[in-house]
């Protein structure tokens, strides 16, 4: 009996501790539980904060840049690749914010700096947009007549801007800046298989001979072709001579009036007020015109349309006596007071040296 009943209260014993580890293991996990969901209330809180830092981050930076960007500039093109003879248009659209102007001369066709393609053709347009902005689209042609190109590029361009007031022209407007034209380029394909020989595509066998009829048909279509041209020349000539005989007949300033004019023109310049910016920037714009205008009657070259770096050879290729450094140089001075800041504005000295300058290639003929 004590035998049995020994072994009973063992098992009690041993029921009691069993049921202890459970409740201890039980503990234990609650514990985890716990300080699990913990962790991941805080990892969340954590996230919600740097979402709303990223979000504040993302609208300031989308704020600064509407509010510095005084020209957007969008590049497209119709054709991603082209093959030869095929024709891709390039389109720059820039869109300029209220009293922003830029100066379309630098995205004129010959500033395209094209490589293994070639300028068809080219246009623009102008319209205004909403919120007094104006948008400018410039549309390029271009096309390749090579076959050893693998990319055609389009370079990058730099387009000055200037802000403008009410009124003001945008050559007497102060340069604001520049923005920049990404470069674009357009792959070479071809319906050809690539690794088919191009360059070797016609045959090296001569062509068949033409039958005798159509033999026969040469001359006389030569001949057509003679008695079609003629009339067109003879109108040609009638042309001609009518217009040599209405320049014959037209006056020409002579050369005591070109020079009365472009003394009177230099007495003006020296009559204005060079002390602030502002005048001598006119003043400047005055030198320039009139230095382009002396060229154009005495070397008889389009002065008016040619940048200063363009100038030098055409009058190298003149042949005259007019010193070509002293030219480039009162050029360049007169472009940097045009264009640039107004803290970069040469000074009233250096105007007034420009205006002696003037004076002396006004002289030489």
């Amino acid at each position: 009996m004590e035998r049995e009943a020994s072994a009973e209260r063992q098992k009690e014993r041993e029921a009691s501790a069993e049921r202890q580890k459970e409740r201890e293991a039980s503990a234990e996990r609650q514990m985890e539980r716990e300080a699990s969901a913990e962790r991941q209330m805080e990892r969340e809180a954590l996230a919600e904060r740097w979402l709303r830092v990223f979000v504040c981050c993302v609208f300031l930076a989308g704020s600064l840049g509407a509010q510095g960007a005084d020209v957007a500039v969008k590049t497209s093109i119709d054709r991603t690749a082209i093959f030869v003879g095929d024709r891709a248009t390039f389109t720059i659209e820039l869109t300029c914010k209220r009293g922003v102007d830029i100066l379309a001369d630098d995205l004129s066709g010959d500033k395209l700096k094209l490589e293994g393609l070639e300028l068809v053709g080219s246009d623009n347009s102008r319209e205004s947009g909403r919120d007094g902005t104006t948008v400018y689209r410039f549309h390029y042609v271009v096309t390749t007549y090579r076959v050893d190109t693998p990319a055609m590029t389009i370079g990058p361009l730099a387009v000055r801007y200037a802000t403008t007031r009410p009124g003001q022209r945008l050559e007497e407007a102060a340069p604001a800046g520049e923005v920049q034209v990404p470069r674009t380029s357009i792959a070479y394909r071809s319906t050809v298989p690539e690794d088919a020989d191009i360059l070797g595509l016609r045959e090296s066998r001569p062509a068949s001979t033409r039958p005798m009829r159509f033999a026969l048909l040469q001359p006389i279509g030569i001949g057509l072709v003679i008695v079609a041209i003629v009339p067109a020349l003879a109108l040609l000539a009638a042309i001609v001579r009518r217009r040599r005989g209405s320049e014959e007949r037209s006056p020409r300033r002579s050369a005591r009036t070109v020079r009365h004019e472009e003394r009177a023109a230099l007495d003006a310049v020296r009559g204005m007020n060079i002390e602030t910016v502002e005048g001598r920037r006119e003043a400047f714009t005055e030198l320039d015109a009139l230095v382009r205008a002396h060229l154009r009657d005495v070397c008889g070259i389009p002065a008016p349309s040619l940048t200063a770096a363009e100038l030098t050879p055409a009058v190298s290729a003149h042949g005259s006596r007019m010193p070509i450094e002293l030219v480039t140089s009162v050029l360049a001075v007169c472009e940097v007071a045009r264009y640039a800041p107004p803290h970069a504005t040469p000074s009233a000295d250096a105007c007034r040296e420009t205006v002696a300058q003037v004076e002396q290639l006004l002289a030489a003929r």
